[in-house]
């Protein structure tokens, strides 16, 4: 214990076995080194910080973050993106492979986009790698440089330098992925339920509800759940929003197929009931759905046949956000608001800040194989979410540090004011404000 820098104390510290009032002791690497009784004597030269009742998380780990960077900087940036992180938690991000020219589908293009972030970064930042028509024989080569996989999309992705896959094509990738023991993640939409589906276009939320409907994604991802048991691939679903495809999911896994699922806050507080006409802010694809899918999602987390909650924070700029459903860009922007809208949602179902800390910090880093993240234990490194549970506050876009403040949330009165963030031992925000840029870009290790 000689070389403790300092020690966090709380009345409710967030640890794998569960909520309980503990010192957490850092050393000078930046890692945990102990988690001790709240009333342990703190070492010889440690400086001490009481948090009190506020709790202690692990910080947040968000593995699906459009950064769009380069190429797209109007839209995002590693510079606002790992600012608003940092304020609303999270400290350590995994940026999407599409939206940024050029996409990272290729090991040059990742080492383009690793020398753009570094510089940048306030938080950790990682990188998944992209899997599109004609670049199967790059995917070994970007796994040896450190993504921590390779998204691909079964429908269109909105940009073109980013095609989808067909069936056939998702084939090759899976047994190329399989051949490594690679992670694939995937948009899952089926381009022909969408294709056969109305679409209007015009300010109507419910034109542009039924344009996405359910069966696009319970077809895709029983297409996925064929493939992988016939190339025993890794595969994981991204931003389920249909409730119907649980079961689906449920029954993979059963059967030994090594099949994971996210969801998003978005999916988890706000219905379509709510959304008004013309209000884009709340476009995203697959689309927010009805009441009654939301409560089966909640049960799908309770279960466990979902995962993990992540932000698919994919924002762009205020144009792009036109009253028509039919053209407007799709993506909600909630980097910075993921943990207050989940928590809101979470403690008025009867959850707590157990399952909150697992949903956004232990499955996600056990996603990415971040072995030293997601968990307040000795040996983790000491990333923290300081968190006043019974706080509220009301979103104002202007205090949000997202390059473009759209959102969803604008108005809402939300539980949990992020007191602080902290990055191996580090204070990277504090009360909303970003204080260093200590970030550090990192690989997939064995």
């Amino acid at each position: 214990m000689s070389d403790v820098r300092f020690v966090l104390r709380s009345r409710r510290v967030l640890a794998p076995e569960g909520e309980r009032p503990a010192s957490v002791t850092v050393g000078a690497d930046g890692k945990i080194a102990a988690v001790l009784p709240y009333e342990a004597e703190a070492p010889p030269g440690a400086t001490v910080e009481d948090l009190g009742e506020d709790a202690l998380l692990p910080g947040l780990v968000d593995t699906h973050v459009h950064v769009n960077d380069p190429g797209r900087t109007a839209w995002e940036g590693f510079y606002a993106a790992t600012r608003a992180a940092a304020a609303g938690g999270i400290t350590t991000l995994v940026d999407m492979p599409l939206n940024s020219l050029p996409p990272t589908t290729t090991a040059a293009n990742l080492a383009e986009k690793r020398a753009v972030a570094g510089p940048k970064a306030h938080v950790d930042v990682g990188f998944w790698g992209g899997a599109v028509p004609g670049n199967a024989h790059e995917l070994r080569a970007l796994h040896e440089a450190g993504v921590f996989g390779f998204k691909c999309f079964l429908s269109p992705s909105g940009v073109e330098e980013f095609p989808e896959l067909d069936p056939g094509q998702l084939a090759v990738v899976m047994a190329e992925i399989a051949s490594f023991d690679g992670l694939l993640i995937v948009h899952a939409e089926d381009p022909g339920q969408l294709a056969s589906a109305p679409q209007k276009g015009g300010p109507a939320y419910a034109d542009f509800l039924a344009s996405r409907p359910r069966e696009a994604e319970n077809d895709a991802i029983a297409l996925l759940v064929t493939l992988a048991r016939e190339h025993g691939t890794r595969v994981h679903v991204l931003h389920l929003s249909s409730s119907d495809a649980l079961p689906l999911v449920a029954k993979a896994r059963a059967e030994g197929i090594r099949l994971t699922a996210e969801t998003c806050p978005h999916f988890l507080t706000l219905t379509a009931e709510e959304v008004p006409d013309g209000a884009t802010e709340f476009k995203c694809c697959p689309p927010i759905r009805e009441q009654a899918n939301q409560d089966a999602l909640w049960q799908g987390l309770a279960d466990g046949t979902l995962d993990c909650v992540v932000s698919d924070h994919s924002p762009c700029t205020t144009d792009l956000k036109t009253p028509d459903f039919g053209t407007a860009w799709g993506g909600i922007s909630s980097l910075q608001l993921g943990l207050p809208a989940i928590w809101t949602e979470a403690r008025r179902r009867g959850h707590g800040l157990a399952d909150v800390a697992r949903w956004m910090s232990g499955a996600p880093a056990r996603l990415a194989g971040l072995a030293h993240k997601g968990a307040i234990a000795p040996g983790r490194d000491a990333d923290f979410a300081v968190l006043a549970p019974e706080e509220t506050f009301t979103v104002d876009p202007v205090h949000l540090h997202h390059r473009n403040q759209v959102t969803a949330y604008a108005g809402k009165t939300l539980h949990g004011v992020v007191r602080s963030a902290w990055l191996r031992g580090g204070r990277v925000a504090d009360h909303g404000t970003p204080t260093s840029k200590t970030g550090q870009l990192i690989e997939r290790t064995a």
